[in-house]
């Protein structure tokens, strides 16, 4: 009996890190090459005054199944509230289960990204430090 509860609890525990691994995620790097993996990956980025643009990349373990997709980006004031900042919106092909978006910011500050499809399912969210040079 003990054989098969250890047995189930292995099964149990590849399964979870099998989901894990596949799960949906947003990345931001400085270039993302053909087979949608991120090139210059990081979670703070400089730019210079005039501002500086990285790229959005997010991975889906299945077809995005939409037409467009929308980037809501809120600003981290200093006490840790979102503040809106904007909105981008993308097309997107049905079939796509990777997609990026080259996007530029123009201040500092930490950002949360939420990534929606066509019926505001989020798809994917992460946060972003942007510092200047």
């Amino acid at each position: 009996m003990k054989k098969l509860y250890t047995l189930v609890y292995a099964l149990a525990l590849i399964f979870a890190l099998n989901s894990f691994a596949q799960a949906q995620s947003l990345s931001f790097c400085e270039d993302v090459d053909s087979k949608g993996t991120p090139i210059g990956y990081s979670s703070t980025f400089n730019i210079g005054s005039g501002g500086g643009y990285l790229y959005f990349l997010v991975n889906l373990p299945y077809k995005l199944n939409s037409r467009s997709v929308k980037y809501d980006i809120f600003k981290l004031d200093s006490y840790g509230n979102e503040k809106f900042d904007n909105t981008i919106y993308q097309d997107t092909e049905l079939s796509w289960d990777y997609f990026y978006k080259q996007v530029t910011f123009y201040s500092s500050g930490t950002y949360n990204i939420y990534v929606y499809d066509t019926s505001d399912y989020m798809l994917a969210s992460g946060q972003i430090r942007i510092q200047y040079r």
